[in-house]
């Protein structure tokens, strides 16, 4: 591999420079990695109506794109044998335990009947426990009681958890399941259950465990779940445009914002703040079967397990028709159908990205993916949420135009 050739790198930088050019994304930072050729370019600005300009150190929302980062804690922990992967989860999150599931899932919550087994370790990891954000029932007595009784969203409506863990797992311990353990892909809420688990069966909060034995190791010392007064300047508010208008409505503000302090809930579906780099070392480790810089981090079985589809073709069946309802909000979530650990795993070549290549998009117009094939790396970072379709198109864009970089 000899991994980008100079024709390639600046096409990929004039077409993003387009969408900046257009108004409709203030900024953005690109990198794309291959062969130890590292590319990054920043473009346009901070704020909407100018203001300081974009900068490789810039830190954003890493929104759902939190998910593959976040579960690499998990499997510290499956590769220490402190739990295994068909373990009930019963033992350390007894809200959870003898639960009652929904006679169909759009039931009303009393008409239910026993779970036909515990909720595993494996189910919670595959996003396949019975509870999640389940896009083709909408309007399911189910979803609505996830946000009338605080699972999920805030007072202000920001969708991430607001109690502490312990309160969030109340909570969710008064809902009954909507599916049983095992039988259907749910998005999301799998993701902010493995966060729990693994700070109960660390006994630390997970951040803390997240931090000495991932990103400490890797150098991703601007990851986190908050953004530090002293870094604020590097953060920009995130834009949510008006579907119809365009105009640029400030979804979050940088000081004084959702990240400007800590959380009571770390969310491992969406909560983490970072920079294209610190993303870069993470899934670079992962193309290198677990290591970095020669020192193991995770095993090479436990990336291989994280990074191939983990879906059963029941399951699978329920991710493409999930698939089907949202694929128009972000680069190939329609297409890419299975799951491995925390991430989408591409079994469907519809595009110019192959088989096998594994990652996440987030709703904050954000995008992670690392191809073993080629050995691609490419993040991509905007300020701007999916409430129009420029983040969707600007991110399919630049995966486009990434894939036509590579030296032959």
């Amino acid at each position: 591999m000899n991994g980008f050739t100079r024709k390639g790198l600046a096409r990929l930088h004039d077409v993003l420079a387009r969408h900046v050019d257009s108004g409709k994304i203030p900024g953005l930072v690109a990198l794309v990695a291959r062969d130890g050729q590292t590319h990054v370019d920043a473009i346009g600005t901070m704020r909407h109506d100018g203001g300081p300009p974009m900068r490789r150190d810039t830190i954003f929302r890493m929104a759902s794109t939190t998910k593959p980062v976040a579960a690499s804690a998990a499997m510290v922990l499956l590769d220490e044998c402190r739990m295994r992967l068909d373990d009930p989860i019963d033992q350390w999150i007894p809200e959870l335990a003898d639960r009652r599931v929904l006679k169909r899932p759009d039931a009303p919550l009393d008409e239910t009947v026993p779970a036909f087994r515990p909720i595993s370790v494996r189910d919670v990891m595959t996003s396949t426990l019975g509870l999640g954000l389940d896009m083709t029932a909408r309007t399911a007595p189910m979803m609505s009681a996830f946000f009338e009784r605080g699972v999920y969203g805030q007072a202000d409506g920001w969708m991430l958890p607001e109690p502490g863990p312990d309160e969030w797992l109340r909570r969710l311990g008064t809902l009954p399941l909507m599916y049983q353990p095992g039988e259907r892909w749910l998005y999301n809420l799998g993701d902010d259950l493995l966060g729990v688990l693994v700070a109960r069966v660390t006994g630390r909060p997970y951040e803390d465990f997240l931090r000495e034995r991932i990103l400490d190791p890797l150098g991703m010392d601007d990851t986190g779940f908050h953004v530090p007064h002293d870094k604020i300047d590097r953060f920009p508010p995130l834009y949510a445009p008006h579907p119809e208008t365009g105009e640029f409505l400030v979804e979050d503000p940088a000081e004084g914002g959702h990240h400007a302090k800590p959380p009571a809930f770390p969310s491992c579906g969406g909560g983490l703040d970072s920079t294209v780099d610190d993303y870069h070392a993470y899934f670079q480790m992962l193309l290198n079967g677990g290591k970095h810089a020669g020192e193991r981090v995770l095993s090479a079985p436990a990336v291989e397990l994280m990074t191939t589809n983990r879906l059963t073709p029941g399951q699978q069946a329920a991710r493409d028709a999930w698939a089907e309802q949202v694929g128009h909000l972000a680069y190939g979530i329609g297409g890419q159908g299975g799951w491995g650990f925390g991430m989408t795993v591409r079994v469907h070549r519809t595009d110019y990205a192959p088989l096998g290549q594994f990652g996440w998009d987030g709703g904050a117009g954000t995008s992670v993916y690392a191809d073993p094939g080629s050995g691609l790396i490419g993040v991509l970072c905007t300020q701007v949420g999916m409430s129009t379709p420029d983040s969707a198109r600007v991110i399919h864009d630049f995966w486009t135009a990434a894939y036509q970089a590579i030296e032959d």
